[in-house]
């Protein structure tokens, strides 16, 4: 499987006991809804399919994990910090009416004051925001995605507005 057939869910966060059970922090905001018959992991730049013997979810965005062939934590060691993609098949339908920040990927960025900023390259998830980034005059910025600072988002027109705070930008553009 390569990486464009597949969506990334979480990360490997430890391992758990003797016997090769790990956790999985969840980044996938739907992850109740996902199927676990096989999730896999990126070793080195490779998707590795790792066949789920038993799953445990939790509360908190993660979720305990046994993998068939994975019976001793030294067999698990390898898995740390690796993140975890399932097949675009099984990522599920989402209502017409849900808008997520990462939507706004391939968006005209435009600042109130600046004018036209650039495409949004991508939006990151950070544990306290969304962060876009944008090529503005041959500079990667980065902003946060907030209620605060956008003012419109153009669906249609494939447009964010925002008003950035004053300053920002020329943290990125004095170097």
């Amino acid at each position: 499987m390569k990486h464009e057939e597949a969506f990334y869910v979480g990360y490997v966060t430890k391992t758990r006991g003797l016997k090769g059970e790990v956790q999985i922090f969840f980044e996938f905001d739907d992850y109740e809804k996902l199927e676990f018959d096989v999730v896999f992991a990126d070793m080195n730049g490779k998707l590795v399919p790792y066949f789920v013997a038993e799953s445990k979810l939790q509360v908190n965005k993660t979720g305990y994990f046994n993998f068939d062939d994975v019976d001793h934590i030294d067999k698990a060691q390898p898995l740390l910090k690796k993140k975890l993609y399932l097949p675009l098949s099984q990522k599920p339908e989402r209502d017409e009416s849900e808008f997520f920040y990462t939507d706004l990927k391939g968006f005209i960025a435009v600042d109130e004051t600046l004018g036209e900023l650039g495409e949004i390259i991508e939006v990151n998830e950070y544990p306290q925001q969304f962060i876009a980034r944008v090529l503005y005059k041959e500079t990667e910025i980065l902003f946060p995605l907030n209620e605060d600072f956008i003012v419109e988002i153009d669906d249609e027109g494939k447009i964010l507005t925002v008003d950035l705070p004053e300053g920002l930008l020329d943290i990125y553009l004095a170097q």
